[in-house]
Formats: structure tokens, sequence, C-alpha cells
């Protein structure tokens, strides 16, 4: 096909392209180049990923989500809440929904206005406190699995982090190859508030929010200070996600369940592709 029809959405300012693919329309020769291509800033759209919704028996619908380095992604909560609004407004779900993604079912509920919450899949390998070496400074984290591996670490400057760099460090470090990990820097702004900046694996660089990373931070502070449920994370675009999480503990360890994701996804235009888009 020479061309079709797309919607550029953001979610806390993680922005995405999403087509619905359900007739099998976007060529499948090589899908991870065609996402590196559209994802281009400059070159093409420019997007943190793209979301290709699809058919399927389980649910609803169900994605294929890719970086927009080309690879794919297990899990993308930004991307899960705009499409979940992209399925309401094109009628492909209710405004109560579940859709398939890597990471397993995401339960989804269209809000007032361009809010939308999801339930994640219950999160997993969440570790004690450790610490890696890296520039040969200690670094002390917590890392736990919301549907993609996260590590937080605590700081008293967040604005000071130079989270390029370390952020890069980390994600390539020897202890979570090979797959590598997300990097999430957080600061405690109030009792229930955090501020966060992340490095996300797959764009290889700061977004301005990343939805899973505002999950990890706020179970690594439920988990280390006893904050209690729901908790807001100040992400990078200066907009709020509120997590919400049950949580039970037993030998010396905390399990986390009904953990909720609540933030906007918005509709900031919408397009036709043409192949000159991805075909350079």
């Amino acid at each position: 096909m020479e061309k079709f029809f797309f919607y550029k959405m953001s979610g806390c300012g993680n922005d995405f392209i999403i087509i619905d693919n359900r007739n099998s329309i976007v060529p499948e020769n090589n899908l991870s180049e065609f996402a590196r291509k559209l994802c281009f800033r400059r070159m093409s759209v420019g997007a943190d990923g793209l979301v290709l919704i699809e058919n399927t028996s389980r649910a609803d619908f169900k994605w294929q989500f890719y970086n927009s380095d080309g690879s794919l992604a297990e899990m993308c909560g930004n991307a899960a809440r705009c499409a979940a609004r992209f399925a309401y407004i094109n009628k492909i779900a209710d405004s109560q929904m579940s859709f398939e993604t890597q990471a397993g079912i995401i339960f989804a509920q269209i809000m007032e206005q361009e809010n939308v919450k999801i339930k994640i899949t219950d999160p997993k390998d969440i570790k004690d406190k450790d610490i890696i070496k890296v520039n040969n400074s200690p670094v002390e984290f917590i890392s736990l699995n919301t549907g993609v591996p996260h590590v937080v670490i605590e700081t008293s400057d967040i604005k000071a982090v130079d989270l390029i760099k370390m952020g890069k460090d980390i994600r390539f470090h020897e202890k979570f190859a090979p797959a590598g990990t997300n990097v999430n820097f957080i600061s405690r702004k109030s009792d229930n508030i955090i501020s966060i900046r992340t490095y996300e694996r797959g764009v290889e660089n700061e977004t301005l929010a990343c939805g899973t990373g505002c999950v990890a931070s706020a179970l690594a502070a439920a988990k280390e200070y006893n904050v209690p449920s729901p908790i807001q994370c100040l992400t990078k675009s200066g907009n709020y996600l509120t997590i919400y999480y049950s949580k039970s503990r037993s030998d010396n360890q905390d399990t986390f369940y009904n953990v909720f994701l609540q933030g906007d996804a918005r509709i900031i235009y919408k397009g036709e592709l043409n192949k000159d888009a991805w075909n350079w």
C-alpha cells in the first residue's frame, strides 16, 4: 500500500504513531525498519514508538509495539493508554476493554475527557537494594519488572543528574545483560509525590515520561518508605501520572498487585502516511 491513515498521540509527553492494522495494511517484510524510519524525527513523522493495533481472539485487540530504534518492547504504559483511547474512539473496543501485549493482557478504562486508566500486569522480579559500580563509583538501586525491566535510583538533586551518560552506562551495565534495563532517577517532593527522570531502553535517550518507569519508581518508594497509594509522579514533561497499588508482605518480601496507571492520552493530530515517510 502506498499510503495509510494514522494518529499521532501523546501520553504525558511520550509520543506515538498509532495505526489500525487489523486488516494487515502495514507491510510485514521488515516491520522493525519500518518502525525505525517512521519514528525518525525530522526525516519522517517522528515519535518515541509505533503501535500497530491488530486482531486477537484473547481480548478486544492486540498490539505490536516498537521502540523508536525498531526494537520490539513487551510493554509501554503511556502507549497503552494512547492505544486504549484510539481503540475507543475508533469503535474497536468499549470504554472498558482488554488488549494483548507481550507482557500479558492489559485492562483499560476510558475516564473523563482524555484521561485513561490501565491495570498493568503484576510487577515481578522485585529485588532489595543493591549496589553496582558506575565509573568506579557505587550506585545504590532497586530493580523490578513492571512489564519491562527497570532500575530506580534515588537522588537529592534530580536536575543535576547527567541522565544521558549515567542512564546509558547503567542501561548497558553487565549486571543487566543481555537485555539491558530502563533507568529511573527519582526525588521525593512530598509524602506521595515524586519527581522522576527516565532513560528509556529502545529510545536510548531521556523521554519526557515513562509510564512503566513511573510505576516502578512509585512501587520502589512504596517498598522503601511505605508511601501510601496513590502516588503521583511528576515527569519531565511537567505533567503527572498517578499510580495506584495494593501491597502485602510475607517472609520479608513485598508483593504488589492491583496496580493501575492513570494519566492523559491526547490526540495530537491525524494524518495520512505516504510511502516517502518510510521509503528512504
